[in-house]
């Protein structure tokens, strides 16, 4: 946004006289929405360097927040917009870092001594807009960020690879399959067959709530491809309505091995590792 004036110089001195009652009310609006969630310590430390970096910028004589004077100021509110999000502030609660020094000005140009006049509050607060547009909108990506990463971490504890016995793994799933999820099972049990040399996978769909050609298509991917790092895989927790599901669309699973519980492809992956596993007689 780029903004015309007469003077370019008075807004600037208006700043920098008022800078030390400025910066003290602005302080102080910013602090009540926050209830107490930042030390009025750190606080005052971020407005003033922003201040500064206002200061610095409207001084040029540039009143386009684009502008190369203004590039500090830019990255000081990116931080804090980032910094705000990752910590759980709404946009509101960031946004009002930039907006409660626009009332700070007003009740400062209000006082009788106050120096300045309507044209450079009306500029002033239209460079507000901007900056404070600004700020919403790294905040907004900021917790894009956030909710991507907390995705990908939740992904990867909702896919764990475990060991079920020497040789014998097993990747329980539950929820929902997609592309995405199954290209990390697929990638985790691979990793895992690389390290601990396993000759038998399970892949377990219990959890899974539904099964579909696509659900299916990926299955079959994975297991191709633990088949081709060596090991046998087996399919189990396949439930009568996913059987009905499975049949009706009529996909073929063809020499895959499956199972209906998690019990029985263990049974299975040890008697194929010449393991026999046999009741304990409790009669005596």
């Amino acid at each position: 946004m780029t903004i015309e004036t007469g003077r370019s110089d008075n807004l600037a001195d208006l700043l920098r006289t008022g800078a030390a009652a400025l910066t003290a009310r602005w302080v102080e609006l910013a602090a009540a929405p926050l209830r107490g969630r930042l030390s009025p310590a750190e606080l005052e430390r971020e407005l003033s360097e922003l201040y500064g970096a206002l200061l610095s910028g409207v001084d040029s004589g540039a009143r386009d927040v684009a502008a190369e004077p203004y590039a500090e100021l830019r990255g000081q509110l990116a931080d804090l917009s980032r910094r705000r999000a990752r910590a759980g502030f709404t946009p509101s609660e960031t946004a009002i870092a930039v907006f409660a020094l626009k009332q700070a000005l007003f009740e400062f140009v209000d006082r009788d001594d106050a120096q300045g006049g309507l044209r450079e509050v009306v500029v002033f607060s239209q460079l507000l807009d901007a900056l404070g547009l600004q700020t919403f909108e790294t905040y907004a990506k900021a917790r894009e960020e956030v909710i991507d990463e907390q995705a990908e971490q939740l992904l990867e504890l909702t896919t764990p690879v475990v060991k079920l016995w020497d040789g014998v793994l097993a990747v329980p799933l539950v929820g929902t399959l997609d592309s995405a999820r199954t290209q990390v099972v697929m990638e985790k049990l691979l990793e895992a067959l690389v390290t601990t040399g396993a000759a038998h996978a399970i892949i377990d769909i219990t959890g899974v709530l539904a099964v579909d050609t696509q659900v299916a298509q990926h299955l079959l991917k994975t297991v191709m491809a633990a088949r081709l790092m060596g090991a046998e895989c087996t399919i189990s927790g396949i439930r009568p309505h996913i059987a009905q599901t499975i049949v009706a669309l009529g996909i073929e699973f063809g020499d895959i091995t499956t199972k209906s519980s998690l019990a029985d492809a263990l049974r299975h992956a040890l008697r194929r590792s010449g393991v026999d596993v046999v009741a304990a007689d409790r009669r005596g």
